[in-house]
């Protein structure tokens, strides 16, 4: 089960990265946003699932540690308002340069 968790965080970055090359605004935001799925699902992982553990020390015996799901908690409101910020710039800079590209200019042989 571990090496399919860590593959798809690997496929998932992967994804990310390849979108995060192109372009095109969209394709940014979208890669932006599959890193920032990659990397809360990482550190959701890292803190390991207990069944039955408490989420607080309460005696002896295993308890689940509350740290990991409070971060990726506060990484996923983050993440949506920074997509927001992010969506709102590429398409104020595609009303400004007329153009969807992250540079602002077409490529000479690109029309799409």
């Amino acid at each position: 089960m571990e090496m399919l968790v860590a593959s798809g965080i690997g496929l998932v970055t992967a994804c990310g990265l390849y979108l995060l090359l192109r372009g095109r605004s969209f394709s940014v935001v979208l890669g932006l946003t599959l890193l920032g799925y990659a990397v809360n699902v990482f550190i959701f992982a890292m803190g390991r699932l207990w069944r039955g553990a408490p989420p607080v020390i309460s005696g002896s015996g295993p308890y689940a540690d509350p740290l990991p799901q409070a971060l990726v908690l506060t990484a996923i409101v983050i993440g949506f308002a920074t997509t927001g910020f992010v969506i709102e710039l590429a398409l104020r800079s595609r009303h400004d340069n007329g153009s969807d590209h992250v540079d602002g200019e077409e490529p000479a042989g690109d029309r799409s």
